[in-house]
């Protein structure tokens, strides 16, 4: 038989998740890149500044004593203010959920790659067109071409390189060092066009790069989704450790052997009651009840196994190992009794719970056919911790444990008081049982 597909959930569904995540990626790898680029400028400027206080004579020398020690900082500190606006704009429009601007991306590239062009357009009166185009500044270009990979997207790195070999090409031709037929190759615009081509080169280069970063951002964040939509739909099913466990460790969670501490609970004289109730209130006062101690089985480490009518398995060490598993069993029990107490006192359908635990090695795995598995523990402990919490009729107790779990008390053995040696359905030797107070 198959399964008809869920109705799509605008609001909620993987797509609509996915898109959100990612989108917020994107603008957390922007935030970052902003952050290198302004670390990196004020890196230059601060090394411009030393070359000023330390090596004035070089400094004069390269520009002809033109160089005054302001313009550096005239032609930096605009665009790191424009970088610190940008970023309080992507936190504004992260915090807000309004996603990223695409427009602003290309003013931003725009901006961010104009820096080497006015290094340029300042530094060429001062040191030549040759000397100028052969600089530093050209250089710079290929540093904002490098971090626009991080933009996770081809057009804006493309879109950066173009910019980068227009701008180039073009200072180049308005300052004169672009002639036609002149001796000199480097006055040449083949020779200015192929540099120009290196820089678009490295824009389309970089688009590649930023276009498989994106896709493993794509990969990671498809899988973290569908992840949090398995653990959110199967979490209501089983418990959400369980299903950590199967997602660490694949669909297959092999039998395994280790020490747990069971607990059976039951709801005393459940069905009777229910016989004289409406459907409905019989599942709202159940679904109640459980809301309440499946929350403190959680709340101590455990987890609900699975329902069993008016009652359910739980489980305190497994999936996950748990020295104290006993202890955190017993603690949710008597929290459990306590809750149960304080809910009856306000509703008009008063529960008495009984709970038996025991404490052993049991085979902890996934069983079931191909088609249908399910986690869950087998062997002797389980079966002695059903037959504890049937006892629990026979002495009008609420809770029963066995020896070995008052052992594993420490602290709290004086709690429990010995029932003595009693017969256990399908045990030859009676037990000694001991009830909690």
């Amino acid at each position: 038989m198959q399964i008809p597909a869920l109705p799509a959930a605008p609001a909620s569904s993987p797509s609509a998740a996915f898109d959100r995540a990612l989108e917020r990626e994107i603008m957390q790898t922007e935030r970052q890149r902003i952050v290198v680029l302004i670390v990196t400028v004020m890196a230059f400027l601060g090394l411009i500044t030393l070359a000023f206080i330390f090596l004035p004579d070089a400094v004069d020398r390269m520009f002809h004593g033109r160089m005054q020690w302001w313009l550096p900082y005239a032609t930096v500190l605009p665009v790191v203010a424009f970088e610190l606006l940008a970023l309080r704009v992507i936190k504004w429009r992260m915090d807000t959920g309004r996603g990223t601007a695409p427009i602003a991306r290309y003013v931003s590239a725009f901006v961010e790659t104009s820096l080497p062009s006015i290094a340029l357009i300042v530094e060429i009166p001062m040191m030549g067109a040759s000397q100028g185009l052969s600089f530093i500044a050209p250089m710079i270009y290929f540093l904002f071409i490098i971090l626009s990979t991080m933009r996770l997207n081809f057009w804006l790195p493309f879109f950066t390189g173009l910019v980068a070999a227009a701008q180039l090409y073009a200072i180049a031709w308005y300052f004169g060092a672009i002639v036609p037929d002149h001796v000199d190759p480097t006055m040449s615009p083949w020779y200015h066009l192929a540099r120009s081509l290196v820089l678009l080169m490295g824009g389309v280069l970089a688009g590649g790069v930023g276009t498989r970063l994106r896709k493993q951002f794509e990969t990671s964040i498809a899988a973290a989704t569908a992840r949090d939509r398995i653990t959110n739909l199967f979490g209501q099913h089983v418990s959400p450790q369980v299903v950590e466990r199967l997602l660490m460790s694949g669909t297959e969670v092999a039998g395994e052997t280790r020490q747990v501490a069971v607990m059976f609970l039951d709801i005393r004289s459940f069905t009777a009651a229910a016989r004289v109730r409406t459907p409905i209130q019989v599942v709202d006062r159940l679904d109640h009840a459980f809301a309440i101690l499946v929350e403190i089985v959680d709340r101590n480490h455990g987890i609900v196994n699975k329902f069993l009518g008016d009652g359910f398995l739980a489980l305190f060490g497994a999936p996950f190992e748990d020295p104290n598993a006993a202890t955190r069993a017993v603690t949710a029990a008597r929290e459990m009794i306590a809750a149960m107490e304080r809910d009856n006192a306000q509703s008009d359908w008063p529960l008495r719970i009984g709970i038996g635990i025991h404490v052993g090695d049991v085979v902890a795995g996934n069983v079931g056919s191909p088609r249908r598995k399910e986690y869950t523990v087998i062997g002797d402990t389980v079966n002695f911790a059903a037959r504890l919490e049937a006892l629990n009729k026979d002495y009008n107790t609420q809770l029963l444990i066995s020896s070995a779990v008052r052992d594993a008390l420490n602290g709290e053995r004086d709690s429990a008081v010995s029932l003595g040696d009693v017969p256990v359905r399908g045990y030859e030797t009676p037990m000694t049982v001991w009830k909690m107070a």
